[in-house]
């Protein structure tokens, strides 16, 4: 590994840490092949008794690297005399790439040697970069031009995986019970996992890596036996084939009827109980237990049904006479809940009071 690309994953893993709340002295980034299991991972890295107890933190597959990145978190602090650049997974397997964020100062040298490694990983010359700035003769002692040419060679050469969009990688699911420290049960993930589906403009390929990368253990067995049978499988139905395997078996029916019998706990705000009716409310519609088209109208119902402990709020808000045109669930947040509130309690205190016998 070349030291600018080596020094790129350090910037990369820099802010991977950051996401994930790492503390930059107890992690690391190892490049290993796109099918290598966790558990591999973690023994592996797990034989380097500088390291301690080594857990993976996440994954992301590199296609400029071919490979998967995987940030790890070590139990003891790292150092970096101490820790090799690699290590050897196996018998007559390729060895992993070891990444380590470390504080020794970039001297000129150092610089003037990564230059020269990326125009040579690129096939590139000192010309080749002074042709990017057609109409300009910029001093071969210009450190300003130079830096500038390599940082419009660095944007040219990572534009493919700039247009696929940035982020939040979904946290990680197994399908194991009870759901392990630091993954994701299943409704959770799958929120997420639909939420990125639904608004993601990269390509549904992308979509699929996304997907694939966040999973382990039975959730990884059932999708690879999905893409088995078809390796062009949608996100959407690799979504739908945990759905079989992990989510409720309720049909959306049975769903919906629960969605009527949910009633505000006693303490629980009204917030709250709004918020765990929209979770519901979502299923069912998922499920095809109802329109999405009727939403508004059956959440509406429900929060008047069910919210027996703010009577008081829900009669300021008149709720009932807007059933005909039933709010979103935008306008049920609770700062939108709190300034209608007082619009309507300004209007008219004298009807807001008649009403309060009927709710």
């Amino acid at each position: 590994m070349c030291m600018l690309i080596h020094t790129v994953l350090v910037g990369e893993m820099k802010n991977w840490c950051r996401g994930e709340g790492l503390q930059e002295d107890h992690a690391l980034m190892v490049i290993v092949p796109e099918t290598t299991e966790i558990t591999a991972i973690e023994e592996a890295l797990g034989a380097i008794k500088v390291l301690g107890r080594v857990r993976v933190r996440g994954r992301m597959f590199s296609a400029k690297l071919g490979g998967m990145m995987v940030l790890c978190e070590s139990k003891e602090k790292i150092n970096a005399d101490s820790v090799p650049p690699e290590v050897h997974p196996g018998e007559g397997q390729e060895a992993w790439p070891i990444v380590i964020i470390s504080e020794r100062a970039v001297t000129d040298d150092d610089f003037s040697v990564k230059v020269t490694s990326l125009l040579q990983a690129e096939g590139k010359t000192v010309e080749d970069v002074q042709a990017l700035f057609p109409g300009q003769s910029p001093a071969p002692s210009s450190t300003e031009a130079i830096l500038r040419a390599v940082g419009d060679l660095l944007d040219k050469a990572a534009k493919p995986a700039a247009e696929s969009g940035s982020y939040r990688r979904l946290r990680i699911f197994s399908g194991t019970l009870p759901t392990p420290a630091g993954e994701e049960s299943f409704d959770h993930w799958s929120e997420q996992a639909n939420l990125m589906v639904a608004e993601s403009d990269c390509p549904e390929k992308e979509k699929r890596r996304r997907i694939m990368e966040s999973v382990k253990g039975p959730a990884m067995e059932i999708l690879k036996a999905v893409r088995l049978s078809d390796p062009d499988v949608s996100p959407e139905l690799c979504i739908e084939a945990l759905e079989s395997a992990f989510g409720t078996a309720e049909s959306g029916d049975d769903l919906y009827f629960s969605f009527r019998l949910m009633q505000q706990q006693s303490g629980e705000k009204l917030s709250d109980f709004l918020r765990r009716l929209e979770r519901s409310l979502t299923k069912v519609v998922q499920r095809g237990g109802l329109p999405a088209s009727q939403m508004d109208r059956a959440r509406v119902e429900q929060l008047l049904r069910g919210a027996v402990t703010s009577d008081l709020m829900l009669i300021r808000l008149r709720l009932r006479e807007r059933k005909t045109s039933p709010p979103n669930f935008l306008e049920l947040l609770p700062q939108r809940l709190a300034k209608l509130s007082e619009e309507i309690s300004g209007e008219d205190t004298a009807t807001t009071l008649s009403v309060q016998g009927v709710v």
